[in-house]
C-alpha cells in the first residue's frame, strides 16, 4: 500500500522517520505539504499513527493506484465539514442564545445526547426570531472550509455525483448546492410564520439515520457499491452515513468519529482528500 502523509508543513526528519517506520520504498511528493511513501507496510499502522499524532500530521494507507475516478459518489456533511460554522449556533446568536445552543450542538456532535431531541430543543430556542437572521448568517458568516471548492470541482470533473446531506436547514443547503453545483442536497425545513421562525421543523427529519438512508438510496439508484462511495463528516450523527461508504473520512472531527473512520484529516484542508485519491 501507499502511505500518504500531509499537513501544512511536513518536516524532512518526520518524513524520513515515517519512511523507516512504515518500511517503505520511494518517497514521492504529491502536492504542497503532501508526500506518498510507496510500498508501505500497513501492519505498522499503530506506530505510524503514534508518530503522526505527535508530529501533527495527517496520514492514510491507500491501495496503490486508487484514484478519485474509482469512486462514483461523494457524500458530505455541511456544518463544520463543508463549511466552517454550525449554522444553528450562528442563528441563535441573533437571538442572544448562542452559548446555550452551541453547548447542546457540541454535546450532540460528540454523541453524548440524543440528536433528534437536541435538534428539537435548539430549534425551539429560535422561536420568534426574524426570518432575515437566516440571510445574515448566510451572507455574513457562512464560509467554505479550506479546499472545499477544489474538492468539489475535482470530484465533478472525475465523474462523481455529489451529495450534501445535513442535519441543518434547507435555507443553507439549497444555496450551497446551487453555488457549488452539487447534484443533491437534503436537510431539514424550518417553519416560518409571519416572517418569524416558529421554533419547529417540518417534513422528514434528516437525522443520523436520515443521512445514511439518503446515501443508501443513491447507491441503489446509481447501481454502485459502498466501495465506490466517499463520505465525509465530523460529528456522531455522520457515523451511519460514513458506514455506507468504502472511504469514510473524519474531517476535523470529534474523537468518536475519528475512531471509526477509515481516514482522518485534522491538519489538512478538504483538498487533502485529493492527496489520498489523486484526480
Amino acid at each position: 500500500m501507499n502511505l500518504v502523509i500531509q499537513a501544512g508543513d511536513v518536516s524532512t526528519p518526520d518524513l524520513k522517520a515515517l519512511h523507516a517506520i512504515a518500511k517503505g520504498g520511494a518517497i514521492e511528493r504529491v502536492g504542497d505539504g503532501a508526500f506518498r511513501i510507496t510500498r508501505a507496510d500497513p501492519s505498522t499502522r499503530a506506530a505510524v499513527s503514534a508518530h503522526c499524532a505527535q508530529a501533527k500530521l495527517d496520514w492514510g494507507f491507500v491501495d496503490e493506484g486508487t484514484k478519485l475516478s474509482d469512486f462514483r459518489l461523494l457524500a458530505m456533511d455541511m456544518d463544520s465539514t463543508l463549511i466552517s460554522i454550525e449554522c444553528i449556533d450562528e442563528i441563535a446568536d441573533f437571538a442572544g442564545r448562542k452559548a446555550e445552543v452551541a453547548a447542546v450542538t457540541e454535546s450532540a456532535m460528540r454523541g453524548e445526547i440524543d440528536w433528534p431531541e437536541s435538534l428539537k430543543r435548539r430549534v425551539a430556542s429560535l422561536r420568534g426570531l426574524e426570518e432575515n437572521a437566516l440571510g445574515r448568517v448566510y451572507t455574513e458568516r457562512l464560509r467554505f472550509n479550506p479546499g472545499a471548492e477544489q474538492l468539489i470541482a475535482a470530484a465533478r470533473k472525475a465523474g462523481l455525483k455529489t451529495l450534501l446531506v445535513s442535519g441543518g436547514f434547507t435555507y443553507f443547503t439549497d444555496r450551497v448546492r446551487d453555488r457549488l453545483k452539487l447534484d443533491y442536497a437534503y436537510s431539514n425545513v424550518l417553519v416560518v410564520e409571519g416572517g418569524k421562525l416558529a421554533g419547529l421543523t417540518t417534513g422528514p427529519l434528516v437525522d443520523a439515520q436520515g443521512k445514511a438512508s439518503h446515501v443508501a438510496r443513491l447507491k441503489a439508484e446509481l447501481g454502485i457499491s459502498g466501495g465506490q462511495v466517499i463520505a465525509i463528516g465530523d460529528g456522531a450523527n455522520d457515523l451511519p452515513m460514513m458506514a455506507e461508504a468504502g472511504a469514510s473520512i473524519a474531517y476535523h472531527a470529534k474523537p468518536v468519529v475519528k475512531a471509526k473512520a477509515a481516514y482522518a484529516l485534522d491538519f489538512s484542508g478538504l483538498d487533502g482528500v485529493l492527496n489520498l485519491f489523486p484526480a
